[in-house]
């Protein structure tokens, strides 16, 4: 009965089938693809991090490490700053799901605006990786080591660098602190012993490099992940914001108009709410936990 029915139903109906089982284009499956070894492989950064971390135990506290706020000076903002750019990326996620949203309409105009809006809030974040590594690789005080193996750090940003130390002079406003980035209580100290504590110094670091950095000493790690983890996501950021202006400048040119489908806007999408989502976490393991 079986065989019968099977010789009279054509090879086309058989094994033609009937489309992708899953409608989806080619392009956005292969996006999808790549999407996810990527999302593995900041997964394995992440875990990595949070291995080491546990493994030092003590870690530099972020509020005290990322303070800083354009032009306000020594004033400290904890995490205001990272706080305005992780906002500022998660709108442009939304204009992004609004220029998708126009694109199934074949709305050009409103692509173009909501585009144009897209790459200006991916720059922005841009911008503001570049200013937060140029403050965290030339650092807030740097900090001095001790005969007894102590280190204490400076209390203000006092702009100096390693260079000008031998011809710095303490003033009444300076004060060195003792386990200022540590997980145990800080001990400011006054001016009087900081300026002798500072005479008698055996060693002094200021900013961070892959070797040292003066958030916790002996302990380069903490700068090596912000620097990897960090950067890979503003290469990242950095190519999705090239990949958005040249598919802006193809809706500009009107290319998608004469295909009829925007479907590169869409995955273009995909890939910028994927950066979003990724920061997300980079902001709650590195910045918050």
């Amino acid at each position: 009965m079986s065989a019968h029915s099977s010789e009279t139903i054509s090879n086309s109906v058989l094994w033609g089938g009937d489309g992708s089982p899953f409608r989806i284009s080619y392009g956005k499956l292969m996006m999808w693809l790549f999407l996810i070894s990527d999302a593995l492989t900041f997964g394995g950064l992440l875990i990595a991090y949070g291995f080491e971390r546990h493994a030092i135990g003590s870690w530099p506290l972020a509020e005290k490490v990322f303070s800083a706020f354009p032009g306000t000076g020594t004033m400290k903002l904890p995490l205001i700053y990272v706080a305005l750019m992780t906002f500022i990326l998660i709108i442009s996620s939304v204009t992004m799901v609004l220029a998708v949203e126009a694109g199934h309409r074949l709305d050009k105009k409103k692509v173009k605006k909501w585009m144009i809006l897209t790459v200006i809030g991916g720059l922005f974040f841009l911008l503001s990786q570049v200013w937060e590594w140029s403050h965290f690789i030339h650092g807030s005080g740097g900090y001095i080591t001790t005969t007894t193996g102590e280190y204490y750090h400076f209390d203000k940003d006092y702009g100096f660098h390693e260079g000008d130390v031998a011809h710095m002079e303490f003033t009444n406003e300076m004060a060195l602190v003792q386990n200022k980035y540590g997980m145990g209580e800080s001990l400011t100290l006054s001016n009087e012993e900081s300026k002798k504590i500072f005479d008698q110094r055996v060693d002094f670091f200021h900013g961070a490099n892959l070797k040292r950095n003066e958030y916790h000493p002996g302990h380069p790690q903490y700068a090596n992940f912000f620097f990897f983890i960090t950067g890979f996501h503003g290469f990242h950021v950095f190519s999705g914001v090239v990949i958005n202006f040249l598919i802006l400048l193809q809706v500009m040119k009107g290319t998608y108009d004469k295909r009829g489908h925007f479907e590169m806007v869409e995955k273009s999408g995909l890939y910028w709410h994927f950066i979003d989502l990724v920061w997300v976490f980079v902001f709650t393991f590195f910045y918050l936990v």
